[in-house]
């Protein structure tokens, strides 16, 4: 019961996050534009709703890991609810900055439809590698935390057989891509401390595992790399 209970409120909070989300997120862009037909904006919520969509889509036999995602156990470290307050409010800034640029006041070059193609191609690889990694891995969470509470155990297939930590390289995907899709170059800064911020949360997290999750050390003698294959 109490787990049917959970999946009930999980697909709830889905339903309100997809249709409210993504509502307020344009109202930003649309009001920073100080226009309508600022179509880049436009263009990436519906991009956001359908990824939103394929998610459910694929996730619907997963619904331990939508719930917690959604509402995680205890245990977060304390860095990352850091990182949190600093990612969150810079990912707001991102939108504004966006908005003010390419559609009201033009201070980044207008981009020729190419761009905004491989863009595309490149933020949906992003989401692709992200999605297959929560996919694959049950203990996906939103936060960094030891799940005693689900037996948490280390996750070896799919993704994780080339990396530790797929997940973040499609999060620096369609990080850094999302500003370039809303036609801003100015909204690469905001969004370039942020990947910096995923980037040492890898570490932190790795380290974490390492000290406190069993079979972790082993598996990091068998997958060598945190994000880039042969790299780092």
């Amino acid at each position: 019961m109490n787990n049917n209970r959970l999946n009930q409120r999980a697909r709830l909070k889905i339903v309100l996050q997809g249709l409210f989300a993504p509502i307020a997120l344009l109202a930003i862009l649309l009001l920073a534009a100080g226009r309508w037909d600022y179509w880049q904006g436009w263009f990436f919520m519906g991009l956001t709703m359908a990824v939103l969509v394929v998610n459910l889509i694929v996730l619907r036999h997963r619904q331990e890991v939508i719930a917690e995602r959604l509402a995680p156990g205890e245990g977060q470290k304390t860095w990352d609810k850091i990182y949190f307050a600093v990612t969150t409010p810079l990912f707001f800034v991102t939108m504004l900055i966006s908005g003010l640029d390419a559609g009201r006041y033009g201070w980044s070059p207008k981009f020729s439809g190419w761009v905004y193609v491989l863009s595309t191609l490149v933020y949906l690889f992003g989401q692709v590698i992200f999605l297959w990694a929560k996919r694959t891995n049950r203990f996906f969470s939103a936060v960094v935390r030891i799940q005693k509470d689900r037996g948490q155990k280390v996750c070896q297939e799919g993704p994780y057989k080339y990396v530790r930590h797929p997940g973040y390289i499609g999060g620096i995907f369609f990080t850094i891509l999302t500003p370039i899709l809303l036609g801003s170059l100015w909204g690469l800064i905001p969004q370039g401390i942020v990947i910096i911020y995923m980037i040492v949360r890898t570490k932190l997290e790795d380290d974490m595992l390492k000290k406190e999750l069993p079979g972790y050390v082993e598996f990091t003698n068998k997958v060598k790399y945190r994000l880039v294959p042969g790299i780092w």
